[in-house]
């Protein structure tokens, strides 16, 4: 086979029992694709191969629907009698699947981040009104150290879809107690699914040694799992606490929400090693969501000033920018407090949020730096090279304009408040010269 409609077959990724994965070519922009085969001849029962059917309908309906950085992009389907396949963003790297197994276990505090991001991609799902309902790790592809895309959302609950949703479909070692009941679900059934990733991420271990699947779902509905530390001694505490609140058999007791969920995440990563040189993506997308400077930012446009952002930790004292120096980048601070003086004389304090060496972007041009720039205390730094933003999207640099536009709007009036004192106390100065 040499072709799939108008994409070009390189070679096969992959085979199952009813499909075939290949990496193609799409022939107009020429970029590398994953392609889904589905042959539903192989499946003998009709009433079977009607499920799957469906099943294949509501991947193909999220078509161009979901856009984030941590979810692999459906991009086109095709669903006849007699070819049937979709066409997803094609990422290279392995699935969770061998990570999760005793002897490959990832360092602890990856898989945080991992499953960090899994909250902050499951998230904007739901908002979009998509429960995945099959989150398990041969369903997490990985690339790099922690870079995620959650992939086949096949078992997808669509809201406000035409079609009646098919029941009883997901993987059940990774099922909620609701689940495996078959009753109404939401969102809080993904964050019991991702509880059960991070246990087994964690200790290479599912919670339930179940020898049947009668027995594991006799298991999800009544018995508590062992907490991961007892497999994994050097896990702390904490992470027991989160993964069991995310296991939890009561959605009264669960989390209730992904932010609740990614936040204890952010607490963890954040504690165990404060003094660690490298600041992590979990730490850095937290950031950017608290700072004013980003509040119009959506979450994929965070993601998207993280990956072309520099980021490092500056000590007390050391200087950021010299005066009469050139440069581009700007700057954010994303933690701490810098001086701004000009020949040794102090103009002002920049706090958290804050930005500064941005005119030289404005201007668009190479610029002298007019002042120094030091820290007061320590810093954590975003820095920005307007050579890099240029390349964004259209809608991340829209966003930076605004944020220029906001803040040099309050900087103006803060000097015209200045102005006006100074000529309030110049008159009051020349009044009490006059009597």
């Amino acid at each position: 086979m040499d072709k799939i409609g108008k994409y070009k077959i390189v070679r096969v990724l992959g085979t199952g029992a009813t499909s075939t994965v290949y990496l193609a070519v799409d022939p107009f922009n020429k970029e590398q694709v994953a392609i889904k085969l589905f042959d539903l001849g192989m499946l003998r029962d009709p009433d079977r191969a009607k499920i799957y059917r469906k099943l294949l309908m509501t991947e193909a309906s999220l078509a161009g629907k979901l856009s984030h950085p941590h979810i692999a992009k459906i991009l086109d389907a095709v669903m006849d009698d007699d070819v049937n396949y979709v066409v997803m963003e094609y990422v290279e790297g392995t699935t969770l699947e061998q990570y999760a197994e005793v002897d490959t276990l990832l360092p602890i505090n990856t898989i945080a981040e991992i499953i960090y991001k899994c909250c902050k991609a499951l998230e904007y799902a739901q908002h979009q009104g998509v429960i995945h309902r099959d989150i398990k790790p041969a369903n997490i592809l990985l690339q790099g150290e922690s870079e995620i895309k959650i992939s086949d959302f096949g078992s997808a609950a669509v809201q406000n879809q035409q079609t009646t949703q098919v029941s009883g479909v997901g993987s059940p070692a990774y099922m909620s107690p609701e689940q495996v009941k078959e009753l109404k679900l939401n969102h809080q059934t993904d964050i019991y699914s991702l509880g059960v990733v991070m246990y087994k991420l964690l200790t290479g271990k599912l919670p339930f040694d179940a020898s049947n699947n009668f027995s594991m779902i006799y298991h999800i509905i009544n018995i508590d799992p062992p907490p991961p530390s007892s497999f994994r001694p050097e896990a702390p505490p904490v992470l027991d606490k989160i993964v069991q609140r995310a296991m939890e058999k009561d959605t009264a007791k669960r989390y209730q929400t992904w932010e609740e969920f990614a936040n204890d995440l952010v607490g963890f990563t954040s504690n165990s090693a404060p003094s660690q040189k490298e600041i992590l993506d979990t730490e850095k997308f937290d950031t950017l969501r608290s700072l004013a400077f980003f509040k119009n930012f959506s979450d994929m446009e965070l993601w998207e000033v993280l990956r072309i952002s520099e980021w490092r930790k500056v000590p007390e004292s050391e200087y950021i920018l010299h005066e009469d120096e050139s440069g581009s980048s700007f700057y954010v601070l994303g933690q701490g407090t810098v001086r701004v003086a000009k020949q040794g004389r102090l103009l002002s304090l920049l706090h958290r949020g804050d930005c500064f060496g941005e005119m030289a972007h404005l201007l668009e041009r190479d610029f002298k730096r007019s002042s120094d720039v030091i820290a007061k205390n320590d810093v954590v730094l975003i820095e920005i090279n307007p050579d890099v933003l240029k390349h964004a999207t259209s809608g991340c640099r829209l966003q930076f304009g605004d944020a220029f536009l906001r803040m040099l709007v309050k900087r103006l009036s803060v000097a015209n408040t200045r102005i006006s004192h100074l000529l309030a106390d110049h008159n009051q100065t020349e009044v009490e010269q006059d009597a």
